[in-house]
């Protein structure tokens, strides 16, 4: 196992009712408040109401930003940096899922630079300072409520880039599984995949670590018994919890110190979001089948009997048996979540596969099987 530093500097408050704690929670920070969600689906549930009400306890003047896309773009994080500048903000409250989080990151930082919100994307290292951002999450699915990732889409350019720095953590996060229950089946099950595809990106790794891969499997077994439950049981709490849970342990670094590997699929479907504006947990369920195929080999094709022994008890028998049998079992398994399994069906065609390809391959390079643009570009391929 490789030598790491562990620190997670953000604050959890979990379970039901937890958003009560929102004005205790402001006292530490600045007067003024960016409130930043998506659409009105806060307004409807009552999340919403209930922030502002914590707000006015805690005595806190606030701004919104509201409309921030499924994919956050450069144009909606340039708006947040104008407007706290305006009005001299000193805390973000982000209320939404990963979208929204990964946005008010970026707009804390960049409001604190002289550089470009693009410019800081493309140079987290540049980034020195951050306003507090506060995380209220209303789905399970990307984990940025405890990571230092943001993933911001450029319009004009067509990229896809997640950018990352410890600055970007949020200082607290207030997770109610309760806040889930609305959350429709599609995207309920998208929130599965992404959970499961962070995990997995972790899990096959170059090098060994055996305390991380058995958090990883557990976590992978958690998704598997309690997704196909949300779909059925969108009221279900412990479900709901168990998976909001996994979710922020999936990325917040505790799966991959030790044995860190660039990871490969998000490289791939970033691209996809980036130019067709792909739901980036369907993305994933598509294409990571096809790259565990693609990478399969004599070198890979252990850890893939494993992944399928203790995920999917598939019964002991020829390593190369078992890999493929776990390949479909995972394949089937996304297909249980309806969820679609090719690009075919999602309206993508292989017009932009140079272009996707090339930028992936910056990442996909070093990853768990190096792989280039021609790779990458056969692996899309293989999945139309």
């Amino acid at each position: 196992m490789e030598n790491f530093i562990y620190d997670i500097p953000t604050k959890v408050y979990f379970g039901k009712g937890q958003l009560q704690q929102l004005h205790t929670v402001m006292k530490e920070f600045g007067e003024r408040v960016l409130l930043v969600y998506g659409g009105g689906s806060i307004r409807r549930n009552g999340i919403y109401d209930e922030a502002v009400t914590e707000l006015h306890t805690a005595g806190k003047k606030y701004v919104e930003l509201f409309g921030v896309e499924p994919n956050p773009s450069l144009t909606t994080v340039e708006k947040g940096v104008a407007l706290c500048r305006r009005e001299n903000v000193d805390v973000i409250v982000a209320i939404g899922g990963g979208s929204v989080i990964d946005c008010a990151k970026v707009v804390s930082a960049a409001v604190c630079s002289t550089l470009s919100p693009w410019e800081l994307v493309l140079h987290p290292q540049e980034i020195k300072k951050a306003i507090p951002v506060i995380a209220v999450l209303t789905i399970a699915a990307t984990g940025s409520e405890m990571d230092h990732i943001a993933v911001i889409t450029n319009p004009d350019t067509k990229e896809k880039i997640g950018t990352r720095n410890p600055l970007l953590r949020p200082r607290a996060a207030i997770l109610d599984p309760t806040f889930t229950f609305s959350v429709n089946r599609y995207q309920s099950a998208c929130g599965v995949a992404d959970i499961m595809s962070h995990t997995m990106e972790s899990y096959f790794a170059r090098e060994d670590a055996g305390l991380q891969n058995r958090f990883a499997e557990g976590i992978l077994k958690i998704c598997t018994a309690y997704g196909p439950l949300v779909l059925k049981e969108p009221d279900n709490y412990e479900a709901r919890a168990n998976l909001m849970w996994a979710a922020s342990w999936a990325i917040n670094d505790m799966l991959k110190l030790g044995h860190m590997t660039q990871w490969s699929v998000h490289p791939m479907e970033h691209p996809l979001s980036a130019f067709y504006s792909v739901t980036h947990g369907e993305g994933l369920a598509v294409l990571t089948p096809h790259w565990m195929e693609y990478v399969l080999s004599e070198d890979t094709v252990d850890m893939f009997a494993r992944f399928a022994r203790e995920i999917w008890q598939v019964t002991e028998k020829d390593p190369w048996d078992m890999a493929r049998e776990g390949i479909e079992c995972l394949r089937s398994f996304y297909k249980q979540l309806h969820l679609r399994s090719s690009l075919g069906e999602l309206g993508i065609d292989d017009t932009h596969f140079d272009a996707m390809a090339q930028d992936a391959a910056k990442q996909t390079v070093n990853g768990f099987v190096s792989l280039s643009a021609e790779d990458v570009k056969n692996i899309y391929r293989n999945s139309l």
